[in-house]
């Protein structure tokens, strides 16, 4: 006993330490037949794996060609109108990339747009998907067959397009077949009309059509089939017999259904809101459609106008470039012929390459301080994202169009009355408060007792078999009479009249909180619309005197370009006669360098100012000649419509119902003539093109006098009479290296001054008459509220700055080509 004791022990101990020396692992079981080659194992269970998606890449993204930078200039100029860059940049969109409000200035939305959803930005597809949406809730029917109550809907945003919230009065069928069998044991014993062990076989067949109605109502047709098979005893028809007669029957009835509430959810007008809802949602999904458009229509003339100020500092910086260069070398001379020094000579060298830099600046950007983030390259790059090309095709857009030098009036009250009429934003905030007075009307309606009065009539037909309705041999119980022709008979008929009444809970308290709920939203939204307005209002100030500004800082930055012009040429001869240091010279050049493209600058922000009071009064979109309106459907569709018109027009009115929807929506949206009729401010003025200040000899339009009185306030500056040049860009060579080159001479070492023409008084002004071969569309008089002074050129001509230059005759003074508002 010891012994095997202490064995037992033993080999416990050595089992101890084997376990101790080897440790706990989990082991794999053993697989019979097992193959090394483990295809079904995967060692991850999540891992970067990419979609399987066939949607083919567009021919500009895949066929771009190497950016334009220093060094790659392998291009031809492609000259494009504002017209015609705003035209392709809506041709082109699919999806605007552009951010929604009225900002006067947005950044580039490209980088948000790559990392954001398509639910994100504006389509072309958004009112498309608006009128297809669906509610999640679908029509239901209860087991008799009849359409249940409304789907509940009391707030706007929980119905879909107009096509789901009239499926809500669709016609709607449903059916079924059941089966059952019973095999029991029963309490009873056996006799004529029972038996002790019940065995029987039923059938129910349900087929019904339901429809509900504008009035609330639900109208049912159902049809159902019974039939019945036992074993309990028969026996032959006669008196005084409780027995079957015959073992099995079919049942066949016929019912018509009638359900009407006669208070809650009664009439036509709480039944339609649902669908007027629906309709006022494709409205706001239009408006912002809308506003997606003209911000896109905003940016692209915004990014033509910074591409054309790029063009210029371009052509600015090469002219100061090559004064610096002529200046270097005049040094360089003046070193060689003792009478300069290495200091000027380095100091000239300095300039230049600084002037040198700012070009190489102004052709492709720099992220560095000061200089031009993107130049040329980089604005026609943002253009061509908004018009929808490749980056790079072997084309540079190159701004034909010239800036308006023209000075513009707003009629301010007839301004602010298209503001409030026209602004899609406006709008949409008007047609949320109508949807929250409808929804209130839902509302108060909820807060009925729910009173449903329910008319039921029935043909029944039994019978030993089921048809043929003209056959059998008698009447049921008769063995072999047809249920189908009882039915057919009209022998049996039954109705039933049935009123439910549910009154709300007592105290109601849900109900109540709910209508205050959206009385208080609809006091909200209409405050909104309030401050909307004022702040729109004030917008429209700050533009309007924006654009005033701008025109003023136009011919200020004109009169300081001409007076630094003056001083370059003054500091060069003082110079070239020994009585000024270089210094003095480099640093005028310099102030007119930065003095001419200040006004180049000026005078885009000036047509950019132009274009956003036009963004804010919501005439942007008439004024460029874009009108939005429903595509073309396919043929069937018109058809259709046509058959139910007609159908409609030979049918008569029926007039059903007690409540009628009231007034939803005025109409179409008008043009902006009738802004003013319908707001109630103002009275509808007729811009006109005003004449100039004053013309010379030649019909020179003379830029301000000598005492400064073309603006009300003396601003005490004396504006001396200028005549002013202008080069078109398309006259600047067409290739970097004729845009970019030193002049062969440098008898000139700065370039002419180009200076616009200003206004003069509104007051004192004549209607001017459009030329004699200019289009009756040429902005000669057009309805809208702009008091204009037609510009100096339409092509501004390269004159001296010497008075008695004539003009060329091709620039003859030509009427703004704004174009007119319809009528």
């Amino acid at each position: 006993m010891k012994r095997s004791l202490i064995r037992l022990t033993a080999q416990l101990q050595l089992g101890i330490t084997l376990l101790m020396a080897c440790g706990c692992a989990p082991t794999q079981p053993f697989f019979l037949n097992e193959s090394p080659d483990l295809n079904y194992y995967l060692n991850t269970a999540t891992q970067i794996e990419y979609p399987d998606v066939d949607v083919e890449s567009l021919p500009e993204t895949t066929e771009s060609l190497p950016p334009l930078s220093i060094g790659n200039h392998d291009y031809q100029f492609w000259d494009l109108t504002l017209e015609e860059a705003t035209n392709i940049a809506l041709q082109n969109a699919k999806f605007y990339v552009t951010t929604s409000g009225i900002a006067e200035a947005r950044q580039n939305v490209s980088d948000q747009f790559i990392s954001g959803t398509a639910d994100q930005f504006g389509s072309i597809w958004d009112v498309a998907i608006q009128q297809s949406t669906t509610q999640s809730v679908p029509l239901t029917v209860d087991s008799n067959g009849n359409r249940t109550l409304p789907r509940g809907v009391l707030r706007a945003n929980q119905v879909g397009g107009v096509e789901d919230a009239l499926a809500e009065f669709d016609a709607q069928a449903s059916g079924f077949i059941s089966y059952s069998n019973t095999d029991r044991p029963r309490n009873s014993g056996n006799s004529a009309v029972s038996t002790s062990l019940f065995q029987s076989d039923d059938v129910t067949a349900q087929a019904a059509i339901s429809k509900r109605l504008a009035t609330g109502g639900v109208a049912t047709l159902r049809h159902q089939l019974i039939y019945g098979h036992n074993n309990l005893p028969t026996a032959p028809l006669a008196a005084n017999s409780a027995s079957r007669v015959v073992s099995s029957d079919y049942t066949v009835t016929m019912e018509a259904q009638f359900q009407q509430p006669l208070m809650r959810n009664r009439g036509t007008l709480v039944n339609r809101i649902p669908v007027v809802l629906a309709s006022l949602n494709e409205d706001v999904s239009i408006a912002e459609y809308e506003i997606q458009v003209r911000n896109l229509v905003r940016d692209v003339e915004n990014a033509y106008w910074d591409l054309y100020v790029n063009y210029r500092a371009v052509a600015t910086a090469v002219v100061a470039r090559n004064s610096a260069m002529a200046t270097q070398q005049v040094a360089q001379l003046a070193l060689e012929n003792g009478t300069g020094t290495l200091q000027e000579l380095s100091q000239a060298k300095g300039q230049y390459f600084q002037f040198q830099a700012q070009l190489e600046a102004a052709l492709a950007g720099s992220n560095l301080p000061g200089p031009d983030r993107f130049g040329v390259y980089g604005a026609e790059n943002r253009l061509r994202q908004l018009m929808g090309l490749a980056a790079t095709d072997g084309r540079l857009i190159r701004p034909i169009d010239e800036p308006t030098l023209a000075r513009v009036e707003f009629d301010w009250h007839e301004s602010v009355a298209q503001m409030l009429y026209l602004s899609p934003e406006l709008r949409q905030t008007k047609t949320r408060i109508k949807q929250q007075e409808l929804e209130l009307i839902s509302v108060k309606n909820q807060i009925l007792p729910e009173v449903n009065l329910s008319l039921l009539y029935r043909w029944v037909g039994v019978g030993d078999t089921l048809g043929p309705p003209d056959g059998g041999t008698g009447d049921f119980p008769t063995p072999g009479s047809s249920a189908l022709a009882g039915l057919t008979g009209g022998d049996f008929q039954e109705g039933a009249v049935r009123l439910e009444v549910t009154p709300p809970a007592f105290g109601a308290r849900k109900e109540l909180a709910r209508i205050r709920n959206t009385k208080l939203r609809i006091v909200r939204e209409r405050s909104k619309l309030q401050e909307d307005e004022r702040l729109l209002v004030s917008n429209l100030s700050d533009a309007v005197r924006k654009a005033r500004s701008h025109y003023q800082l136009t011919h200020t930055n004109a009169q300081q370009w001409q007076a630094f012009e003056t001083e370059v040429e003054t500091r060069l001869a003082e110079y070239d006669a020994g009585t000024r240091d270089i210094n003095v010279v480099l640093q005028s050049q310099q102030r007119k360098a930065q003095a001419e493209i200040s006004y180049y600058r000026a005078l885009a922000e000036y047509s950019k100012s132009l274009s956003y009071v036009d963004y804010l009064k919501g005439t942007l979109l008439a004024n460029s000649g874009i009108t939005l309106r429903e595509g073309p459907w396919n043929k069937k569709a018109y058809w259709d419509a046509l058959e139910r018109a007609r159908e409609r027009s030979a049918g008569k009115k029926l007039q059903y119902g007690v409540t009628r929807p009231g007034v939803v929506r005025q109409g179409p949206v008008r043009n902006a003539d009738a802004a003013s009729e319908i707001i109630g401010s103002g009275t509808t003025t007729h811009g006109q093109t005003l004449p100039p200040t004053e013309l010379d000899s030649n019909g020179q339009v003379i830029f301000g006098d000598a005492n400064g009185g073309i603006w009300p306030a003396d601003m005490g500056v004396t504006r001396d009479a200028i005549r002013i040049e202008d080069q078109p860009l398309t006259e600047m060579g067409n290739s970097t290296q004729e845009l970019l080159q030193a002049p062969q001479s440098m008898e000139r070492l700065s370039p002419p001054v180009t200076v616009p023409t200003p206004a003069p008084s509104i007051e004192s002004a004549q209607p001017l008459s459009a030329p004699a071969n200019a289009s009756p569309n040429s902005g000669a008089s057009w309805g809208t509220s702009r008091h204009v002074q037609p510009a100096a050129y339409s092509a501004p001509a390269r004159v001296s700055v010497s008075p008695s230059t004539a003009e060329p005759a091709e620039y003859a003074p030509q009427p703004v080509r704004r174009k007119p508002l319809p009528r």
